[in-house]
């Protein structure tokens, strides 16, 4: 037992001597070696998955290699050394680059579909903007544009279905906090139904669709039930049409009841807006007509 300290320092030994001479060879290599020496170990370092200083040395060849048939290759792999060292960004770029550059390459399409994957791996999750999520979309399409019968289309495919997802969490997540921020401000409830109304426009076939078409009657209402007085009808006869649009495609939801009671309420207030309306319209029948002309006077009505 009393051996195993000294065991396990000799170990840590044998590692620290043995990353010291390996950094002191790669350290020499950079400073002496030969471009040919130089290409040579990035190959090796790269064999055998040492991204991080197979990388450097391609980086430091690519400018020297510049119309050698190396060059092509060490492009290749420096944005390979990137990927695989979850350097998603600059991976996307520099695949594009050597696609643009190799656009003839054997490897081109591997590269775009490099480009296209890096920019999914590098996509944010659904909690925060989503900008770099629809640019991977794009780049995924544009991929399965450009190579419809590549054996990628179908990861691309699926990539493309999992980030819609994302988005679509992201908008139905959006449309919820305006709608649970609105405590009668009239501002959110108007963006709490703009949003929902956009978010069953962009995913018509979402599972969320259900219950946001329910709070879109909720908030309709609410924000006609704080309007003032000359927005009420408008706004009422809205929270009317959204519930009949709801009952129309969700008759057995399980927001139907709470959505029954909206719709009776906004009747009972349209009938009541409505009562107010003739009450007005009687009493202005029944003052005397202002518009009526005087009768002329004439001279000869004057003499007589």
């Amino acid at each position: 037992m009393r051996k195993k300290p000294f065991a396990n320092y000799f170990f840590l030994l044998i590692i620290a001597l043995f990353l010291t001479t390996s950094c002191s060879k790669f350290a020499k290599l950079q400073k002496t070696g030969t471009d040919k020496e130089k290409y040579a170990a990035a190959l090796d370092y790269y064999q055998d998955g040492d991204w991080y200083r197979a990388g450097l040395l391609f980086e430091e060849l690519i400018p020297l290699l510049k119309g050698s048939t190396e060059s092509e290759m060490a492009q290749f792999y420096y944005a390979y050394t990137q990927y695989h060292q979850e350097q998603f960004n600059m991976a996307q770029f520099l695949f594009k680059k050597f696609f643009d550059t190799y656009a003839r390459s054997d490897y081109a399409q591997e590269a775009l579909y490099m480009h296209a994957y890096s920019l999914y791996k590098d996509s944010a999750p659904h909690t925060l903007d989503q900008t770099s999520t629809m640019t991977a979309i794009s780049a995924l399409q544009d991929f399965i544009n450009s190579y419809p019968a590549s054996p990628f289309r179908n990861e691309c495919t699926g990539y493309i279905l999992e980030l819609r997802r994302k988005l679509e969490l992201k908008a139905y997540e959006k449309a919820k906090l305006y709608y649970k921020i609105s405590d009668f401000n009239l501002a959110s409830l108007k963006s709490a139904v703009i949003s929902i109304e956009n978010f069953r426009r962009d995913f018509p076939d979402s599972e969320f669709n259900e219950e946001l078409a329910y709070l879109k009657v909720d908030a309709q209402y609410t924000l006609a039930k704080s309007s003032f007085a000359i927005k009420q009808k408008e706004r009422y006869e809205d929270a009317v049409k959204f519930y009949k649009a709801f009952i129309d495609k969700y008759p057995n939801s399980a927001f139907l009841k709470d959505a029954e009671k909206l719709y009776s309420n906004s009747e009972e207030e349209l009938e009541r807006i409505a009562t107010l309306e003739k009450a007005r319209k009687d009493r202005l029948d029944k003052l005397p007509d202002t518009t009526a002309q005087p009768a002329k006077v004439t001279t000869s009505s004057i003499n007589n």
